[in-house]
């Protein structure tokens, strides 16, 4: 399936303003880690008040012991100081890649930003080797901008 065909229920989701924010962004992990066969962990990360850190927000997907990640640190860590998308089709070919769980093969992490400000982000993790794409790149680049107008 076209990932583009998922763009509607994302803004569906994310609309629905009688649900809280962290209920909206669960239930867009839940759909994507649902409708795309490869994406097998699907959570956000924001920056955690005034500390150079992320702390995890909504996801769904394995439990993982890295609820605060530091700036720098990881993939996730490297998107907050870079403030530039971060597609890793070989997660053991990285030095500074945290492991979350010996399956995961692969990562991509698109930064949200807020008035300009890397203020979070969402992460993918997958257990295919090498399955990201320039459109999974151009779809989660929507999704975050889309979540950006809700926060």
């Amino acid at each position: 399936m076209p990932l583009t065909t998922l763009k509607p229920q994302v803004e569906t989701i994310l609309s629905n303003s009688k649900n809280t924010v962290d209920d909206r962004l669960l239930a867009v992990c839940e759909l994507l880690e649902a409708q795309v066969p490869y994406y097998n962990w699907v959570g956000f990360y924001f920056k955690n008040g005034d500390k150079n850190e992320l702390k995890l927000g909504p996801y769904v997907g394995a439990p993982t012991d890295h609820t605060i990640i530091p700036f720098g640190k990881g993939i996730c860590g490297q998107v907050a100081v870079s403030n530039k998308n971060f597609v890793v089709p070989d997660v053991t070919a990285q030095d500074n890649y945290i492991a979350c769980s010996i399956t995961v093969k692969a990562e991509i992490v698109i930064p949200i930003f807020v008035n300009g400000e890397n203020i979070g982000q969402i992460d993918i993790d997958s257990n295919t080797p090498d399955p990201f794409t320039e459109a999974d790149e151009r779809f989660l680049e929507f999704v975050c901008a889309k979540v950006s107008e809700i926060l």
